[in-house]
């Protein structure tokens, strides 16, 4: 069914075709149209960060930012969703066009800016929603935070979001907020994590659960740094990392239309760039806490690959956006046979 609708969204301007995709499945779940459309998902149990995943197959963050359609993507049979990047204060991104479809290489160039109706906004949408399974929330700074208050944006996401999450992601790696990837320097990077650290002990005795706590990264940085961050990471406690956010390299678009558009590169570009920093941090870490794979992941092949280069779980994004809702089942099984 989505390779024939595909035409018509790829008729469309890419944000917009965004928005009536998820407003369409949106539909079709209320009114349980979309159940009998979408292939099952065998069940592949498996638990990372002491948590009980159905299936080792997630949503990246990025795609739901507000939590507006968690019923929807749940329904398509993920192992597990990740909402967000969601702000303290609600702000509107950067200006449009800031999403642009590189169709010959399979690839997406967004410059959206974490663009979300607030923490509140989020959290009001969880609480409505049915679904009952694993939530990661995505938490990030608003643009205006100066970067050295930016610790002061992500414990005020982290208070907030702290019980209705099952896990929490910390976005230190987006391009498109500036500045914002100065957080991976290991002295910054060492200050935010001891903050989180101390914030997330008071949380767990005040609310009696210890929520795990995940960090994204970016795929352009160099082996001592992905050296650096792995070695905090264990430090400092945090109990997975997420590779990767999108890249800026443009080696293998510059020459397409829009390829030189401002922002982070996502797609089949970025897939030998993810899998390497998934490697090299799995090498680093050796077992101390899980990678989860993200990242030019665009059918059951590179889901097994990453899964194979020492990531725990994976999650999709743009290979969806290519592929459809039956990339979710053709990841878990590849993952199952490998």
């Amino acid at each position: 069914m989505y390779t024939l609708l595909r035409p018509l969204l790829f008729s469309l301007d890419a944000e917009s075709a965004h928005h009536l995709t998820l407003e369409s499945l949106r539909i079709a779940a209320r009114t349980g149209v979309l159940r009998p459309c979408v292939s099952r998902v065998s069940p592949m149990p498996c638990r990372v960060m002491g948590i009980e995943f159905p299936n080792p197959v997630g949503l990246a963050a990025g795609l739901d930012k507000n939590g507006d359609y968690i019923d929807a993507m749940a329904a398509l049979g993920f192992g597990f969703l990740e909402i967000g990047t969601i702000t303290p204060r609600p702000q509107p991104g950067n200006p449009r066009p800031r999403m642009f479809r590189l169709p010959e290489a399979q690839a997406v160039i967004n410059r959206m800016g974490f663009n979300n109706n607030g923490v509140d906004a989020l959290l009001a949408n969880v609480k409505r929603a049915s679904y009952h399974g694993v939530l990661g929330i995505n938490i990030g700074k608003n643009f205006d935070t100066p970067i050295e208050r930016a610790a002061d944006d992500y414990l005020i996401c982290l208070r907030k979001v702290y019980t209705s999450a099952t896990y929490i992601t910390v976005n230190i790696s987006s391009p498109n907020t500036k500045n914002l990837r100065q957080l991976q320097q290991s002295d910054e990077l060492g200050q935010l994590l001891g903050a989180l650290k101390q914030e997330r002990e008071l949380l767990a005795q005040q609310h009696g659960k210890r929520v795990p706590l995940a960090l994204k990264i970016a795929p352009d940085l160099d082996d001592t740094q992905i050296n650096v961050i792995a070695d905090l990471l264990v430090s400092h406690g945090i109990d997975a990392v997420i590779a990767t956010n999108t890249t800026l390299a443009r080696d293998a678009v510059a020459q397409l239309p829009h390829g030189n558009e401002a922002g982070g590169l996502s797609g089949a570009p970025l897939t030998t760039q993810a899998q390497v920093v998934t490697a090299k941090l799995a090498a680093r870490l050796a077992g101390a806490i899980p990678v989860i794979g993200v990242g030019g992941i665009m059918n059951g092949s590179d889901a097994a690959q990453r899964i194979a280069a020492g990531a725990s779980l994976i999650q999709l994004y743009t290979g969806l956006v290519y592929t459809g809702p039956g990339l979710v089942g053709d990841c878990v099984d590849a993952i199952r046979q490998s």
